[in-house]
């Protein structure tokens, strides 16, 4: 919870928490308006806080981690696709799906909740599959149920519809989508050729 959220619930206005911690009223004020982000506050000044509102230090500082998490895991979604892309092509097809059947990498990433990359990972065990001839693995088959709720179309198509000021290399990159991925909502057209 937010520490906003947290005084609010207590009942306890800044004034109060500022005179009951002993944490400056202005750095208070800072982490309540979002110019200082609590995560980078000293454990002393969590502690206080959190000593006075009656609540864990990790429940205030776990929603900042939680949106850093996301923020470091959305540049590097690209970067998980070209990895996963390189990994077959080096392995080869069938030592790359045994692979990732063995570490069950697809159920440990989707119980973490890392949703795209768990479902890129489905994806292409189910492509390289249907590629080879293999039957499809069904332990997955109560993830397969699951779709991102938005397209998730590559970095460099979202990159072109923004200088164009026009969808139609999203259009052209939806018609070209491989079904495997296109089932999660992951627009990919290109898992083949990587340099």
């Amino acid at each position: 919870m937010s520490l906003n959220e947290a005084l609010a619930q207590k009942n306890i206005t800044k004034y109060r928490l500022w005179k009951e911690s002993g944490v400056p009223q202005a750095t208070i004020s800072d982490i309540c308006t979002g110019k200082t982000n609590i995560e980078k506050c000293s454990a002393e000044t969590i502690y206080r806080i959190a000593k006075v509102l009656d609540v864990s230090m990790e429940s205030l500082i776990a929603p900042a981690v939680r949106s850093l998490d996301e923020e470091r895991r959305r540049p590097s979604f690209e970067v998980f696709k070209s990895n996963t892309c390189h990994r077959v092509k080096d392995m080869g097809d069938i030592p790359f799906m045994i692979q990732l059947l063995k570490t069950n990498q697809i159920r440990k990433l989707y119980e973490k909740k890392w949703y795209p990359e768990a479902l890129y990972l489905l994806a292409m065990l189910d492509y390289l599959s249907k590629e080879n001839k293999v039957p499809i693995c069904k332990n997955y088959n109560d993830i397969r149920n699951s779709k991102l709720k938005k397209p998730i179309y590559p970095s460099s198509v979202i990159i072109l519809c923004k200088t164009t000021k026009s969808e139609t290399p999203k259009e052209e990159c939806l018609r070209m989508a491989i079904p495997e991925f296109l089932r999660f909502n992951i627009v990919e057209s290109e898992v083949r050729n990587v340099f």
